[in-house]
């Protein structure tokens, strides 16, 4: 079963990209994640905060794409983030615009 996933794009005033992102990433719609990141081609914001689960699928596109990504991530996706080591690899903030808390134990 395909898992319901929203992709769009927008410019703030100060020409930043924007993906907002919605739904879940996995293994049935991870293409349309990289093709949407694909299609930025540049420096882009990329909002997770109305996603509810990624997989490693989702994570490998996000890897592959890592230069020029900022995440936005919910308090959700911070472990996942974190663990996987994608936050050493591009910024990522929380929906308040500060660096999520690494997850501890």
């Amino acid at each position: 079963m395909t898992s319901p996933l929203t992709l769009t794009h927008a410019r703030r005033a100060d020409g930043t990209s924007v993906l907002t992102v919605v739904g879940e990433i996995d293994q049935s719609n991870a293409d349309d994640l990289a093709a949407a990141l694909d299609d930025a081609r540049a420096q882009v914001v990329v909002d997770l905060t109305g996603v509810g689960y990624l997989d490693s699928a989702g994570l490998n596109v996000l890897f592959a794409r890592g230069t020029g990504l900022e995440l936005i991530v919910p308090p959700l996706l911070s472990p996942v983030v974190t663990v996987s080591g994608l936050a050493d690899l591009v910024p990522v903030r929380g929906p308040e615009g500060v660096a999520p808390e690494a997850p501890s134990g």
